[in-house]
C-alpha cells in the first residue's frame, strides 16, 4: 500500500456576488489538487485595496462559498499579512485567478517550493464582478 501525499491547493478572492466567473475558478483549483482551501478577502483589506467596501461583508461571502461545498476550507484572510494564509497551510500550489493582480515574483522569492499557476477566466466579458454589479 502506498501513501500517497494528498496536494494541497490555495486560492484567494473577494468573492462579492458569487458568479460563474467565481465557481469555475474554484472548481479549477479543485481541478489541481486533493484538498481545496479558499481565502476570502477581509472587508477592511477590500477597503484598502479597492478603496471601497464590498457590497456583502466577509461572513457573509465566506458562507456563500461554504454552501457551494467545493472547498475543503474557506477561511478569511489575514488583515495585516497578505502571506500568513499560505505559510498557515502550506500549500503544494497557489492558484491565480486570470486578472487577480499578484506579484507572482515576490511570491517565488518567499515560497519559492509552492508551486503558482495561473487559470483560466471563464467567459470574462460575462462573468466578472465588475461587470456584474
Amino acid at each position: 500500500m502506498t501513501n500517497k501525499k494528498s496536494i494541497k491547493v490555495i486560492g484567494f478572492g473577494t468573492f462579492d456576488g458569487l458568479h460563474p466567473g467565481h465557481l469555475s475558478y474554484i472548481k479549477q483549483l479543485r481541478n489541481l489538487g486533493d484538498e481545496v482551501c479558499v481565502i476570502v478577502a477581509r472587508d477592511c483589506n477590500v477597503k484598502n485595496l479597492k478603496c471601497r467596501l464590498p457590497r456583502y461583508d466577509e461572513k457573509n461571502r465566506m458562507k456563500e462559498i461554504k454552501d457551494t461545498s467545493l472547498a475543503d476550507h474557506v477561511l478569511l484572510g489575514d488583515k495585516n499579512d497578505f502571506y500568513k494564509c499560505i505559510s498557515d497551510y502550506s500549500p503544494d500550489i497557489i492558484g491565480l485567478g486570470y486578472d487577480q493582480r499578484a506579484d507572482i515574483d515576490e511570491l517565488k522569492k518567499i515560497f519559492p517550493e509552492i508551486e503558482i499557476k495561473r487559470l483560466e477566466a471563464f467567459e470574462p466579458e460575462r462573468n466578472k464582478s465588475s461587470l456584474l454589479k
